[in-house]
């Protein structure tokens, strides 16, 4: 009894336990998919202010609101490619590292842009704007070096492999085509037919159909018959060898004995004594 209160006991806290890790986990997950969806809804909700600051404003306002738009969608376009491309290429995990460096520079400066955007000294703001705009084309030239380069890179693999493929393609259809099989060794010794071994004789019992395809074929057929049948055939065959004008009668016959009673009688011989009885 007391067994089994500590195995139920032990399967309750399992239970709770396993409850707890999977709701902590879902919490989690749900909590930065909002955390990823407001990100995102911030910077686009930033960069349509930007948008619109750069192309309603004049002046250093809209000078500055460029220059951050540009930056950030440089910024952004380069780590969506490296980030796609180190998955099929590992190559890459070295310009990522180099980007990584380069987005803190972008982050110092897009920071420092921000907090210019809120500068009430206009003049201030102005004479700094040549030494941010160079410091943003900088940053922006070195992420499109990397992300052109990233792209280059990929689309040279993509041509090789298309190239090696094409080639392949070629030659299997290059193969397909040799249905004729000129060219091919050993087509001569396949297209001829095997010879028949000489001196093979065909086999007994054959049927007929096969000794009149041997005999189209110039191969005369052996054939068993039965015995009486065998001795007409070979009594039929010896008329015929006879050739013209003779008959079975003309060829010689065996030799019989003759009938003593039926002998001529010669002068010199003895005639027999009758048996006499007493």
């Amino acid at each position: 009894m007391e067994a089994a209160i500590l195995i139920l006991a032990l399967l309750f806290v399992a239970f709770v336990a396993l409850g707890v890790y999977v709701s902590v986990k879902v919490i989690g997950a749900a909590k930065r998919g909002v955390e990823r969806t407001v990100t995102q809804a911030r910077r686009t909700v930033e960069e349509t202010t930007l948008r619109a600051k750069s192309y309603g404003q004049g002046g250093v306002a809209g000078e500055l609101a460029q220059l951050r738009l540009s930056l950030r969608t440089s910024m952004r376009a380069t780590q969506d490619a490296l980030h796609a491309g180190v998955a099929e290429d590992a190559s890459l995990s070295e310009s990522l590292d180099l980007f990584r460096r380069l987005s803190a520079h972008g982050h110092e400066l897009d920071d420092e842009l921000k907090r210019l955007e809120r500068e009430p000294d206009r003049a201030t703001v102005g004479s700094l704007l040549p030494g941010l705009r160079e410091r943003t084309e900088r940053i922006t030239r070195s992420a499109e070096s990397l992300r052109w380069a990233a792209r280059d890179r990929a689309r040279k693999f993509a041509d090789d492999d298309l190239d090696a493929l094409s080639m392949q393609i070629d030659v299997e259809a290059g193969a397909l085509r040799h249905w004729s099989g000129e060219g091919v060794p050993g087509a001569e010794m396949q297209d001829v037919p095997d010879a028949a071994e000489p001196g093979s004789w065909p086999e007994a019992g054959r049927t007929a159909g096969a000794g009149a395809g041997a005999a189209g074929h110039g191969v005369a057929s052996e054939q068993t018959w039965p015995e009486s049948v065998a001795r007409t055939g070979a009594e039929s065959g010896a008329g015929s060898e006879a050739g013209p004008g003779h008959t079975v009668a003309e060829q010689p016959q065996a030799i019989t004995a003759r009938d003593p009673r039926q002998q001529t009688a010669y002068p010199w011989q003895k005639k027999a004594r009758p048996e006499t009885t007493n």
